[in-house]
């Protein structure tokens, strides 16, 4: 997309007065433009289609078809951030397994601080995760391992991965919840040094986007 034009996007949930509120407080940013909304997942694929948009905020739990069917779709069109109530780590995982780059609890975030995920996500590939999704990735990845045969060694996730000792520091941080400002202060190196080190993990990850590269970090096996 053009860096001078607003990002557009797409709002879906079951709630009108939930969008309303949603539209509102993102138009109040210039650099957004909300383009659409839809009260369900399978409207939202229709209007997905029909005005392609940057950004799709999309509501779990919805009538018709839910959000998590409807991210296979629309994660084709444009790039999925879910934005619910719902911290379930189950619901985490499938929303990420189909396709969705971001995942934001409502009541863990401002308004400023949604806008700027919403720009962040189209202009620097941003994949914003709530702490309370992050949580829910790592509790789901700990009783996976768990009940699993055997333990994941840490050492040998390092050495099966190819990393360094300093990406492997990096990538603990990124799978305990902490954007890149707090990585770079514990770590004593700039935001854009770690941007670097983040870009070099989701390569040898084989991950498109943070949320995916905790789960195959953490020993997850994938899921169908």
């Amino acid at each position: 997309m053009n860096v001078d034009a607003p990002c557009r996007v797409l709002v879906v949930d079951d709630n009108p007065f939930i969008r309303s509120g949603l539209t509102l407080a993102l138009e109040a940013s210039e650099e957004i433009e909300v383009v659409g909304e839809a009260g369900d997942g399978r409207r939202a694929v229709e209007l997905a289609r029909e005005l392609v948009p940057d950004v799709i905020l999309l509501d779990v739990r919805m009538p018709n078809v839910d959000g998590i069917a409807a991210a296979a779709v629309l994660s084709e069109i444009g790039r999925v951030i879910m934005l619910t109530q719902v911290d379930d780590p189950e619901v985490v995982l499938a929303a990420v397994r189909n396709g969705a780059v971001g995942y934001l609890v409502h009541n863990t975030f401002t308004p400023g601080e949604l806008a700027a995920a919403v720009v962040e996500t189209v202009r620097q590939r941003a994949h914003p995760l709530s702490q309370a999704a992050s949580a829910a990735l790592i509790d789901a990845a700990r009783t996976d391992r768990a009940t699993a045969p055997a333990a994941v060694d840490p050492a040998e996730q390092r050495k099966r991965f190819g990393l360094s000792e300093r990406e492997a520091e990096v990538m603990d941080l990124i799978a305990q919840g902490h954007p890149n400002s707090t990585i770079a202060a514990k770590l004593f190196l700039t935001e854009k040094t770690v941007k670097n080190y983040i870009n070099r993990l989701y390569a040898k990850l084989g991950a498109p986007n943070r949320s995916t590269a905790i789960v195959t970090w953490l020993g997850m096996p994938p899921r169908g």
